[in-house]
């Protein structure tokens, strides 16, 4: 059940449709159910981010690109380091990061599919046993 918790810029609906859907495509051909994968978009206010005191929309960026993110991703446990590494990859790759984007911060959290409970047929049912057969 991988949750991607995107904050960054104000994305458009297709920008962020397009980062939904390329990181659906990545994750399910390594085997994850369509329906399993939720992505989550939340617009950065300027001066509501900082690294090293400052406010992230002051570090210089050289060119176009991604200005700056933080991602936080839930995974199941048993997901191994190789596994979340080239996920972190095809996140930055999927938001535009270049040699110019000053600021990402991608950060994994192991999280027990037993504790997380979804909406199945108007009840909750854990991730372990809830159908998701929507895409």
């Amino acid at each position: 059940m991988p949750t991607i918790d995107i904050l960054a810029p104000d994305l458009s609906v297709p920008a962020r449709r397009a980062v939904a859907v390329r990181l659906t495509r990545y994750l399910t051909a390594r085997g994850v159910p369509a329906g399993h994968v939720v992505v989550h978009f939340t617009a950065a206010e300027p001066g509501s981010l900082f690294t090293g005191g400052m406010p992230v929309e002051a570090l210089p960026a050289a060119g176009p690109g991604l200005h700056h993110a933080r991602v936080t991703v839930c995974v199941g446990p048993d997901r191994d380091h190789t596994f979340r590494s080239e996920l972190a990859q095809e996140i930055a790759a999927a938001l535009g990061m270049t040699e110019h984007t000053p600021f990402l911060y991608i950060e994994f959290r192991p999280t027990d599919p037993a504790l997380v409970h979804l909406a199945d047929g108007g009840r909750l049912k854990l991730a372990t046993t809830a159908r998701r057969n929507h895409a």
